[in-house]
């Protein structure tokens, strides 16, 4: 095809309003709750959204203990922000797309900590070529998502908050305490930014980072704390795993029957290296160097999919899921092929059944 007239390509991932368009205009339409001061649905169908109902055909889409999930919610209501801490993989940042897209409709206000390193980031900056010609203007004036989020009125996802600078941590204390944002170039009125209602903040720190231990003092007590753990029940774990790899699967354009056994294997596995303890209460080895997240685990068997799509019959096996399974959980820490293969020695050769003799016969790729 030539380059003038390109292929159009789909996207590779859609944010959550589109994905779920349909449910929240269903949601939305039978939804009789009160409605907080500029968000699009009550606190309860927010929470139906994000849980699911399914007497009203709305897939659960984050599986966690429903009061946390009310807490959270209702945290936004208030004036202060929240904030979701958790190890990677507990899928904050998809928790906060979510209630984002059903409280806003948008899900794409967003800035990344890491990536904020001055002001002009954090707040506005200004189109250099309407500078040179109108002088400092409102029409000049290039907002940050935070600032357009005050603007707007919108909810406004702030992921890995703690590896943004302190000083910068700082200067959202206005906008979070006094909801204004003041712009010294700007002449009368047209330099005081005032938040609208519905704007507010759904931040996110991975509690493995040093960084969560350097937040600003200021801002903690402007953000409500909220910790998101792992899945605890072993069962809702595969079945998350089995609906996300469905998903990854349908989107890659590729048909592969999921083994449900094999799944098993490998939630099963991760569960355990994860929490340092077998499924029948053993103490076992916990790998340092990786996440073994539930995220983690749909990557993983994503990755055994296309595997079986691309290089097999399109057929899930043990032992594709194996290779894959290394490759994630050897990373950088030295010992931890020795803490896998003690585990292996001490939790995998005594299980009895065909599919962990499989696992078994798989040591090999950790020696």
């Amino acid at each position: 095809m030539s380059a003038g007239n390109p292929q159009k390509k789909a996207a590779q991932r859609e944010p959550a309003e589109v994905i779920f368009r349909e449910e929240l205009e269903r949601i939305a339409a039978m939804d009789l709750g009160p409605v907080p001061p500029g968000w699009r649905m009550s606190p309860r169908a927010v929470e139906k959204f994000v849980l699911g109902d399914d007497s009203l055909g709305i897939e659960c889409k984050f599986v966690a203990d429903r009061a946390m999930v009310t807490r959270v919610i209702i945290s936004l209501c208030t004036s202060r922000g929240c904030l979701l801490v958790g190890e990677p993989g507990t899928a904050k940042s998809w928790l906060s797309e979510l209630l984002t897209a059903a409280i806003s409709g948008d899900s794409t206000l967003a800035l990344q900590g890491g990536a904020v390193t001055d002001v002009r980031q954090l707040l506005y900056g200004w189109n250099e070529s309407i500078l040179a010609s109108k002088g400092p203007c409102f029409d000049a004036l290039v907002p940050s998502p935070l600032m357009r989020g005050m603007m707007e009125g919108r909810l406004v996802r702030f992921e890995e908050i703690a590896r943004c600078p302190q000083a910068l941590q700082d200067a959202i204390l206005s906008v979070l305490s006094d909801r204004v944002v003041v712009i010294p170039e700007l002449p009368d009125d047209h330099g005081v930014i005032l938040a609208r209602e519905g704007f507010n903040l759904v931040a996110t720190s991975n509690s493995v980072d040093a960084g969560v231990n350097e937040m600003s003092a200021a801002l903690k007590r402007r953000l409500d704390f909220e910790e998101i753990r792992p899945i605890k029940n072993l069962p809702d774990e595969i079945g998350v795993v089995l609906r996300e790899v469905n998903k990854a699967n349908k989107r890659a354009g590729i048909r592969v029957d999921l083994d449900e056994a094999v799944i098993e294997v490998l939630v099963t596995m991760f569960h355990e290296l994860r929490n340092g303890q077998t499924m029948d209460g053993r103490s076992t080895d916990r790998l340092a160097g990786a996440a073994l997240s539930t995220a983690e685990a749909v990557s993983v068997a994503h990755a055994t999919s296309l595997n079986a799509w691309y290089y097999g019959d399109g057929r899930m096996t043990i032992e594709q899921l194996m290779h894959h399974i290394v490759g994630s959980a050897l990373k950088d820490h030295p010992d931890d092929r020795r803490r896998l293969k003690h585990y292996f020695e001490t939790a995998i050769a005594p299980r009895k059944g065909d599919i962990w003799a499989q696992v078994w016969a798989q040591r090999s790729l950790i020696h």
